[in-house]
C-alpha cells in the first residue's frame, strides 16, 4: 500500500472537493458578554509572548533546571468567526524555563499554512476536527488544515509540534520559531503522524499514522530520523488519537467510533457502532506481521498510559474511558461557545490482555485524564500512573492532580480547588511540573511537586502575567 492509498482510505486526500458550507459558532463577536469564568480557559491569545520572568508566589524551588514545553490551541476566533471545536484552535507552543529559583515564560504560535491563510483573510475558513469550511477555504492535503496544536516533543535538537492527522512541524527549541513541516522520507510527505508517539527509554520513537482501515507504523531514531515504516491493517477504521506500547509490542486499541464516509469536518465522517465492540491489536515490534487481537466491550477514549509486559506474557495498560464519543461531538464544541452541557467523567481503567486470548478491565473508581508515567520506565513494568482529575458535573476541566497506585488501590492527590483549571502534569526527575490557570489572579501559574509527596502540594509556585488558554500536552527537557 503506498502513501496515496493510505490517505485516500482515510478520506483526507479528497477533502478539497467536499467542503461543506460555512457555519459560524455562537462565540462570535455579537454574543452577549455574560460568560462563565471558566471560559478564560478557551480564550484567545492574539500574538506571541516575548520572554518574561515569572514571579515566585510561594515555596522554595528545588535544584531543577530545564524547560517545560507545552502545546495547545490558543486562537479560536477571528473577526465575527470562530472555530467549531476546542481541538481546532491555532497551536501555541509555550516554553516554561526553570533554573533554580528563576523561571520564565515565552510562547509562539506555530506558523502553519492554516494560520497564515486565516490571518490574511481575518476569519476562520479551514475545516478541522469539528469546524466546517468557510468561504475562501483551501484544502489540497491534510497539512492545509493542520493546526499543530496537540503535543510537542524534543528530537534531534529540534522540537516537533504534533497533530493527529498530518505532518509534524519542526520548531527551534530556543526561539520557538517555526522551521517548517517535516518530511521524514520523500515518499512519506504529508503522511499522518499521531500526536502521541511512544518514546522508549533509549529515545527511539514509535508512532502510528491512521488512515481508515489501515495505518502506517513509524519508527524513528532518538535524533528523529526515519528508521523504518510499514503499513498495517486495522481491525476497524477507528478514530485513533493515542496508542501504547510495551518494550516488545505495540498495542493499538480500536474503538467503535469508525470512519464510514469521506467528509469534513472530520468528526462528521465518524459513526458510533457499539455493536461492534472494541478490539485490541498487539503487534511484535521486531516483526509487525506477527499480530494478536483481543475483544473488549464498546468504549471511547482519547488517552492511554504506557503498557507493560509481565514474565508470563500478560500485557497491561491503563486508559481514561468514556461510554461513548458524546464529549468529542457535543462537549468540546460547547466549550468554545461558553457552554458546559456534558457531565460524564472519564474513568481510569486497567486493561489486562492474558496470554490465553482473554481480556478484562478493572476500573479504579476515580475520574482521570492525561495519563503520564516516568519516561525512563516507558514500556517497562510499573504500578503508578500520574493523572489529573477532580472533574465535576457543574463545570468543565480538571481541578486536581494525583498518582494512582494499582498495587495499593490508593491515590496520592492534591486538589487545587474550584478557582484553578488544571493541566497535564509532566514528570521531571523526582519532581512533577505542571501549569494551572488561576481564575482569581487571571494568570497561568507554574508548579513543581515532589513526586513522592503529591498530597503535600506544590513545593514552589511561580505566576505569569497572562492567562493562557488550556494546553493539551507537553514534554520536560532537562538542562
Amino acid at each position: 500500500m503506498n502513501r496515496r492509498d493510505l490517505l485516500l482510505r482515510g478520506g483526507l486526500a479528497t477533502a478539497g472537493a467536499m467542503l461543506p458550507g460555512w457555519a459560524s459558532t455562537a462565540m462570535a463577536a455579537t454574543q452577549a458578554p455574560a460568560l462563565p469564568d471558566w471560559t478564560l480557559g478557551v480564550g484567545d491569545i492574539l500574538s506571541d509572548i516575548t520572554p518574561q520572568p515569572l514571579v515566585r508566589v510561594s515555596g522554595r524551588a528545588p535544584a531543577l533546571k530545564g524547560t517545560l514545553y507545552r502545546n495547545g490551541p490558543a486562537r479560536f476566533r477571528r473577526g465575527a468567526s470562530a472555530v467549531g471545536h476546542w481541538f481546532d484552535g491555532d497551536g501555541l507552543v509555550r516554553a516554561w524555563r526553570v533554573n533554580g529559583d528563576q523561571a520564565s515564560l515565552a510562547a509562539r504560535f506555530v506558523d502553519t499554512p492554516k494560520r497564515r491563510l486565516e490571518e490574511q483573510l481575518d476569519r476562520i475558513v479551514q475545516p478541522g476536527f469539528g469546524t466546517p469550511a468557510g468561504p475562501g477555504a483551501s484544502v489540497g492535503s491534510p497539512d492545509d488544515t493542520n493546526p499543530a496544536n496537540t503535543h510537542v516533543i524534543a528530537a534531534g535538537g529540534r522540537l516537533l509540534a504534533l497533530w493527529e492527522a498530518g505532518s509534524a512541524t519542526a520548531l527551534d527549541p530556543e526561539t520557538l520559531a517555526t522551521q517548517g513541516m517535516v518530511t521524514f522520507r520523500d515518499d512519506l510527505a504529508r503522511m499522518p503522524f499521531l500526536a502521541h508517539p511512544r518514546i522508549e527509554p533509549s529515545g527511539q520513537i514509535w508512532n502510528i499514522g491512521s488512515g481508515g482501515e489501515s495505518a502506517y507504523v513509524w519508527r524513528l531514531s532518538a535524533d528523529g530520523s526515519f528508521e523504518a515504516g510499514q503499513a498495517i491493517a486495522l481491525p476497524m477504521a477507528s478514530y485513533m488519537h493515542d496508542f501504547t506500547a510495551t518494550a516488545r509490542h505495540l498495542v493499538i486499541l480500536c474503538q467503535p467510533w469508525v470512519s464510514d464516509q469521506a467528509r469534513l469536518p472530520f468528526s462528521q465522517s465518524m459513526s458510533w457502532r457499539p455493536e461492534r465492540g472494541s478490539r485490541v491489536l498487539v503487534l511484535d515490534k521486531d516483526d509487525l506481521s506477527r499480530r494478536r487481537e483481543y475483544e473488549l466491550p464498546p468504549l471511547f477514549f482519547f488517552h492511554l498510559g504506557d503498557a507493560w509486559e509481565e514474565a508470563d506474557g500478560t500485557i497491561r495498560f491503563d486508559g481514561c474511558f468514556h461510554a461513548d464519543p458524546t464529549f468529542a461531538l457535543l462537549g468540546a464544541p460547547g466549550l468554545v461557545e461558553g457552554r458546559h452541557e456534558y457531565s460524564e467523567r472519564p474513568e481510569l481503567t486497567l486493561v489486562t490482555l492474558h496470554p490465553d486470548g482473554r481480556a478484562d478491565m478493572k476500573a479504579a473508581g476515580i475520574s482521570a485524564e492525561f495519563l503520564r508515567s516516568a519516561p525512563e520506565t516507558a514500556g517497562l513494568l510499573r504500578h503508578q500512573t500520574i493523572h489529573v482529575g477532580g472533574y465535576r458535573t457543574d463545570r468543565p476541566f480538571a481541578r486536581s492532580i494525583g498518582i494512582w497506585d494499582w498495587r495499593s488501590g490508593r491515590d496520592d492527590s492534591f486538589d487545587f480547588g474550584a478557582r484553578q483549571l488544571v493541566e497535564e502534569f509532566v514528570p521531571a526527575g523526582r519532581h512533577l511540573i505542571r501549569t494551572t490557570l488561576n481564575l482569581d489572579a487571571r494568570a497561568t501559574e507554574l508548579h513543581v511537586f515532589d513526586a513522592r509527596k503529591v498530597a503535600d502540594g506544590p513545593v514552589v509556585t511561580w505566576r505569569s502575567t497572562v492567562p493562557l488558554p488550556l494546553s493539551f500536552h507537553g514534554s520536560w527537557v532537562s538542562g
